[in-house]
């Protein structure tokens, strides 16, 4: 249902749904520890929000994996003629065809909640990170507001955040180490690294 649902809202998404506020997305990127030349993935692409972001951080020698598994959002992405390394890959995080440990980091800007299995996804993030690479997941809204929008949408009823209990078991079963998480009225942030 989720990926027929992006795809029915990618027309109006940028006007009627993205976030609009550049500041915020600033500060999330801000957040962000990427080093310039870095391999990233991004995990939930959509429209292509968050990409110019990403494309600052990793500068010219860096590289940039798109990847999202609604092929109508996707094409809103790849429309918007980024300039950079970068690729679109129309693909379901839970499974993908990449190889073992070739991102430096895996970024989950707006999409971590729509994961079918949260579990899988992180275990498949796990797999693609280098040692010492690093999962970002974040959002310009806290764990509850996003929660109760999402509970007002059919078909995204259940695509929520864990609470803080259940999302540091969740990450620290997948194998991940030195996790924060930050929740506030403003935004929501995790961090959680391979070693």
């Amino acid at each position: 249902m989720t990926q027929s649902y992006f795809d029915d809202k990618a027309e109006i998404w940028d006007d009627k749904i993205a976030e609009k506020d550049t500041d915020k997305l600033e500060k999330i990127a801000n957040n962000l520890d990427i080093k310039p030349g870095s391999n990233i993935l991004d995990v939930g692409t959509g429209t292509g929000i968050f990409v110019p972001f990403l494309l600052k951080k990793i500068g010219s020698k860096g590289k940039l994996v798109c990847l999202d598994s609604a092929e109508k959002m996707l094409e809103k992405a790849k429309a918007k003629d980024f300039k950079g390394n970068i690729e679109f890959i129309c693909s379901d995080i839970h499974h993908t065809d990449f190889q073992d440990e070739i991102f430096d980091a895996v970024v989950c800007y707006s999409s971590f909640p729509h994961f079918r299995d949260k579990s899988r996804a992180l275990r498949e993030i796990m797999r693609l990170l280098k040692k010492g690479g690093r999962l970002f997941i974040c959002h310009t809204s806290s764990r509850i507001t996003i929660n109760e929008i999402h509970k007002q949408i059919p078909g995204l009823s259940t695509d929520l955040i864990p609470e803080e209990e259940e999302m540091l078991g969740l990450l620290s079963s997948a194998g991940f180490v030195g996790i924060e998480l930050h929740d506030d009225a403003s935004s929501y942030f995790a961090r959680a690294d391979k070693f």
